[in-house]
């Protein structure tokens, strides 16, 4: 039994279980902040906020007595990131997902000094570049990759080994119970149909990542640190790719990988995953695979110019792969500047530039220039827009691109790809780059 302090004016409960008012409340604020869609029940984060004591009053009520029971998750397609085909997307409704948060709060700090140092995915003070920067920092001590890929990694989780990892580490009664509702919690297809979820966490929940993390400490980095101590790794969430000194241990490595995950009822994609060379100047030979993609960077051999002497040779590093730099030009394109000319341009950049920031925040800290091209698409774009604005520059290309080097040499912070050093409406300046 659990007295917990109040939200609002109502009578204090007896609960079954400890769960405080003010913790649905944080969770409330985070999915707020998170936004996301609508779930099952058509309900968006503005409609809960219309009665908002009184819904997030009824979820701590039944999260704390022990009778809430999740609705079922609403499958949405998304594109994949390579343009081929689509992933399956789980939405949980507002209120399950300030359920979810509640129980993340509670389990996270539990749960994350527990993994690998090298496991970055979803985890605080972790991120994707720091993946980048150390994959990088091995591959030019190791010759061989091992670019591991899981299949539905996702859809394919064990809820019974599941539970059990997570028996090892929480012992909340409420928490492994509402854990095991959520696993089996059905999903409604596109034509509104239930369907039943024997295995699995849905992408998408708020909850799952975690989840899908502390199943892979297990799967994955345990076993690696227990078996294979020596061989160095990266992995976020199920990308993983790992390191080794000759063409043999890779394929060795390789096997005893499949079988692992086969025995913890999980498969190897036979075509994603592969062994690379990471070929550089002071490695001879050719081989069939010589590049990898990891997090939205492509690892393959380029050519460098080191800073001491200023001498050009070939480094084995990342930058923008190909999937995601069409995946940055679609969206570009799918912006259609030149038909915003009835918004300036300062508006045109409070509207567009927080998001080309982050694209060079990211892509930007490795291979810099491999972006340039695409920055190029993206002052072409603003070159039709004003092209389309100003009825004396219709037709004159040439003219709005001189109106926006002065805009440019005048307010460089309109745009982030302004202040990289290069005009990127150059042609000869990006192939120079």
């Amino acid at each position: 039994m659990c007295n917990t302090p109040r939200l609002q004016h109502h009578k204090q409960d007896q609960k079954s279980f400890c769960i405080t008012q003010r913790e649905v409340r944080e969770a409330y604020r985070q999915v707020k902040a998170n936004r996301g869609a609508a779930g099952v029940d058509g309900e968006s984060i503005a409609q809960f906020e219309g009665k908002l004591r009184r819904n997030l009053y009824q979820l701590w009520n039944r999260l704390s007595s022990g009778s809430y029971v999740p609705p079922p998750v609403r499958m949405v397609e998304i594109p994949k990131a390579s343009g081929t085909g689509v992933r399956m997307l789980g939405i949980p409704t507002v209120a399950d997902r300030i359920a979810q948060q509640v129980v993340k709060a509670r389990i996270e700090p539990v749960l994350d000094p527990l993994f690998h140092p090298d496991s970055y995915g979803y985890r605080p003070k972790k991120s994707a570049l720091e993946a980048v920067r150390i994959a990088r920092q091995r591959c030019w001590q190791h010759d061989w990759v091992v670019d591991l890929d899981v299949q539905g990694y996702f859809d394919n989780i064990s809820h019974d080994k599941l539970m059990v990892a997570l028996r090892r580490h929480i012992t909340e009664p409420w928490i492994l119970l509402y854990v095991q509702r959520w696993l089996v919690a059905p999903a409604q297809d596109l034509g509104g149909a239930l369907i039943a979820r024997p295995r699995g966490t849905p992408q998408g929940g708020v909850v799952s990542p975690l989840l899908a993390n502390l199943f892979l400490h297990y799967v994955f980095d345990e076993w690696m640190r227990q078996q294979y101590p020596h061989i160095p790794f990266e992995r976020y969430a199920d990308d993983m790719i790992v390191h080794c000194k000759t063409e043999r241990e890779a394929q060795r490595l390789r096997a005893a990988i499949a079988d692992r995950m086969i025995a913890c009822a999980l498969t190897l994609h036979p075509e994603k995953t592969k062994i690379v060379y990471c070929k550089d100047a002071n490695r001879r030979g050719t081989y069939p695979t010589e590049s990898f993609d990891f997090l939205g960077f492509t690892f393959r051999p380029r050519w460098s110019r080191r800073a001491r002497d200023g001498r050009c040779f070939t480094s084995f590093s990342p930058a923008i792969s190909k999937t995601a730099s069409t995946a940055i030009r679609a969206t570009i394109r799918s912006w259609q500047l030149p038909l915003c000319d009835g918004l300036r341009i300062e508006m045109l950049s409070v509207k567009f530039n927080p998001q080309i920031r982050g694209w060079i925040q990211y892509y930007g800290r490795y291979g810099r220039s491999a972006l340039y091209p695409i920055l190029y698409q993206l002052d072409t774009a603003l070159t039709k827009w004003a092209m389309k604005r100003y009825r004396n520059l219709r037709h004159q290309k040439t003219r709005a691109n001189q109106l926006l080097h002065r805009i440019k040499e005048a307010q460089p912070e309109l745009f982030a790809h302004w202040q990289l050093g290069a005009w990127c409406g150059d042609r000869a300046v990006v192939g120079a780059v």
